[in-house]
């Protein structure tokens, strides 16, 4: 399958980015490593490391930026463990890092990674393959109380404890493997009434689980202090988001920092796509960029 990626917000985070056109950056989400190319392309001087959990993800990128030769170091992992993969003198000359949050459209766009509600595969959703944790074991093995928690606090479903009932019942008479399955218990557990608004019905459960099977919030909040002990000063921790309880974090994390002296919030209002970006990539509708500058 061809890794086809359209960055969000390129031309913007690259202006936060960069401010040292001779520094060291981070991308902590390299994907297809659209954000990446722009950064090199534009900026001679810069080194690169490149950032991701996903092994196709990275072979992408590695193909995509193989031209760039040595300024790219590679380092498959989780942004939260950056600390333990990048060699300690680098640690004080971090110019930037970049994350840009959530799935790929690659991902979402392969059924068989279980990302999808529009295609029926297995219950899957982790970003990164050699995760034991699938959406398969936490539907079928996590109690009621469990998946509603989960499906009310990270997908904000209004229905959460109705549709953990049916899940529960259902899964008594054989389990729950692929996501057609799931949609179709979705769809019956949601009232006709409040099916009719909103968008696709099991788009908050996928969210939900997305969210529960990849660790995605504890991730960004550790992920961002990794962030914030890594750069130097006048760096810049640059976070491009896509749903409300990842922004939410950022805002947070980014006001605290600045209440404890450790730099400022050069974003005082995050920035979104132009309505002409929405109209080319309407996946980015959603997204918001922050920037927080070190001290």
């Amino acid at each position: 399958m061809t890794y086809s990626h359209v960055s969000v917000l390129s031309k913007e985070a690259l202006e936060y980015w960069v401010h040292d056109e001779e520094g060291i950056y981070i991308d902590a989400t390299v994907g297809g490593g659209g954000h990446s190319v722009q950064l090199l392309s534009q900026f001679p001087h810069v080194r690169l490391i490149a950032v991701d959990q996903d092994p196709v993800a990275i072979q992408a990128a590695q193909e995509r930026l193989k031209s760039f030769g040595d300024r790219v170091t590679w380092v498959r992992a989780n942004f939260r463990d950056l600390t333990e993969k990048i060699e300690p003198p680098l640690h004080t000359h971090i110019a930037g890092i970049l994350f840009d949050l959530g799935v790929s459209s690659p991902q979402f766009d392969d059924p068989s990674r279980g990302f999808t509600y529009q295609a029926d595969a297995a219950l899957d959703m982790r970003m990164d393959p050699s995760n034991p944790i699938t959406a398969f074991r936490l539907i079928n093995m996590r109690s009621k109380e469990e998946i509603a928690r989960a499906l009310h606090e990270w997908g904000e479903e209004r229905w959460a404890k109705r549709i953990a009932d049916f899940i529960v019942k259902a899964r008594e008479k054989e389990p729950i493997r692929t996501t057609g399955q799931l949609v179709e218990l979705i769809k019956a557990a949601i009232p006709a009434s409040a099916r009719r608004t909103g968008g696709h019905p099991a788009r908050r459960t996928f969210q939900a689980l997305r969210i529960w099977v990849n660790d995605e919030l504890a991730a960004l909040n550790q992920g961002l202090e990794t962030a914030q002990r890594l750069v130097a000063p006048k760096g810049r921790v640059v976070v491009i988001s896509f749903h409300s309880l990842e922004d939410r974090i950022v805002k947070h994390v980014f006001r605290q920092w600045e209440q404890e002296h450790k730099g400022h919030i050069v974003t005082k209002h995050p920035l979104t796509p132009s309505k002409e970006e929405v109209l080319d990539n309407p996946r980015s509708r959603s997204a918001k960029l922050r920037v927080f500058e070190q001290s």
